[in-house]
């Protein structure tokens, strides 16, 4: 069961695919406007940039993304971001769904996301398909599961990430044997006689290179290699989905191995999940550290003045590019691009994405005359257990808190999911307002 991955790879022969995902209906309202991979992250960053460095990171430069949804602002970030020289034979294109005269449809699934673009990914030279997420939060360097794929003569090979009994339950888990080959997978599996016999067996904890002898199942992480011949073979049907359709058929029929993963993943598919990923970059200790520069995240460079920070108090807070912070109190919070907050104000767990712009002074003239607030979050406001999208106006003296409150509630100014606020993008709280 011993992997070496001493292989040298040929990473030209690797063409990436990224699935822009759907409607991204579980991210509602931040998915309102914007497709689920243009969702900011962690202040300056998109969802997308995270599998676009991973990709980077190890080589691989010929990345593909297919969307379909709201996709204008990923069409934009992807434009200005990711610019390959002429001489590299690098470069991330989107490839969104589209109405032809063979085909009416939109994209029904991530297999057929595929399969409609098939043609096009086969007019190019790889040997080997890497299929990733665009809503996922890890660092992994994925010459070692194409080395891995080749050493044992895999037709696919499917990442996988070990985990408890609890997170199993949510999860696609599959059974490998000693050779690392799939032998079963189930999607998400609720019987604990089904999830018992799931279970990895311990005595193989060492071999797959997992410290400590806690109960543990292999789960997909949605990263799939195929073989260019076999990904043709495979999507020579109707199945519209890759782990409801694809990939259990293909464990009956053909060679499909796991690669083991051990480090921080997260899949960021709803709002707790996104919130909570946000905050834990805050962290001392972050399980996501964008500090490590043997391999960045990359993103949009935007030459933004450094923040300016005016006798505030923070503490483990995130803090980006261009802000300008006034006598406030910011506490475990993630404080995205140019933003601006009133003096007296308090932040405690608030996720705030920033603005896209600086108001103007004559706009900022209209609304006040309007008796509407500037963009940004005004003095004296206590918000906790928040998430404040782009461009968002806060009016002075405003409490935002799900305290008390339903758990998903929908009201004109403001969403509550997972328990917690969400003022949308573009979204006014006026003066005063408690909630």
């Amino acid at each position: 069961m011993t992997y070496a991955g001493r292989q040298s790879i040929n990473t030209s022969k690797v063409l990436c695919v990224i699935m822009g995902g759907g409607q991204g209906t579980r991210l509602f309202p931040l998915t309102k406007e914007r497709a689920k991979p243009a969702v900011p992250l962690a202040g300056k960053y998109r969802l997308v940039d995270v599998p676009i460095s991973n990709c980077i990171n190890s080589g691989f430069r010929r990345i593909y993304i297919l969307t379909q949804f709201n996709s204008t602002s990923l069409h934009r970030h992807i434009s200005q971001s990711y610019k390959f020289d002429q001489f590299s034979s690098g470069f991330v294109e989107m490839l969104a769904a589209q109405q032809t005269l063979n085909d009416a449809s939109w994209y029904e699934g991530t297999a057929d996301a595929v399969r409609k673009n098939l043609i096009h990914f086969l007019n190019h030279d790889f040997d080997h398909l890497l299929i990733l997420s665009g809503d996922q939060l890890y660092r992994m360097d994925f010459r070692h599961v194409v080395n891995q794929h080749r050493e044992t003569n895999a037709d696919v090979t499917i990442a996988t990430i070990p985990v408890g009994r609890n997170e199993a339950q949510s999860l696609g888990i599959m059974q490998i044997n000693e050779q690392r080959r799939i032998t079963r997978f189930v999607e998400k599996p609720k019987d604990a006689a089904v999830q018992d016999s799931l279970r990895l067996p311990s005595e193989w904890h060492p071999k797959l290179g997992i410290d400590g002898g806690q109960e543990l199942f292999l789960a997909s992480m949605g990263i799939y290699v195929f073989n260019r011949e076999v990904l043709r073979s495979l999507l020579d049907n109707s199945f519209t989905d890759f782990g409801k359709h694809i990939i259990p058929r293909a464990i009956d029929t053909h060679q499909v191995y796991s690669h083991v993963f051990q480090g921080y993943w997260e899949d960021i598919g709803t709002i707790r999940a996104f919130f909570e990923a946000n905050l834990d970059v805050a962290a001392e200790l972050p399980r996501f550290n964008l500090f490590d520069m043997s391999a960045p995240i990359f993103s949009r460079p935007r030459f933004l003045p450094g923040s300016k920070i005016n006798s505030a108090h923070i503490d483990h807070a995130v803090v980006s590019d261009g802000c300008i912070i006034n006598q406030a109190r910011i506490s475990q919070s993630t404080i995205g691009l140019r933003m601006l907050v009133g003096a007296g104000t308090e932040l405690h767990r608030v996720v705030a994405l920033g603005c896209d712009y600086y108001e103007s002074q004559d706009s900022i003239v209209q609304h006040e005359r309007a008796g509407k607030p500037r963009i940004g979050i005004g003095a004296g406001c206590r918000i906790e257990n928040a998430i404040i999208d782009k461009n968002a106006r806060i009016g002075n003296n405003v409490v935002l808190s799900p305290a008390g409150k339903p758990e998903n509630f929908d009201h004109e100014l403001y969403y509550i999911r997972d328990g917690i606020v969400i003022v949308p993008r573009g979204g006014m709280i006026p003066h005063g307002m408690v909630i």
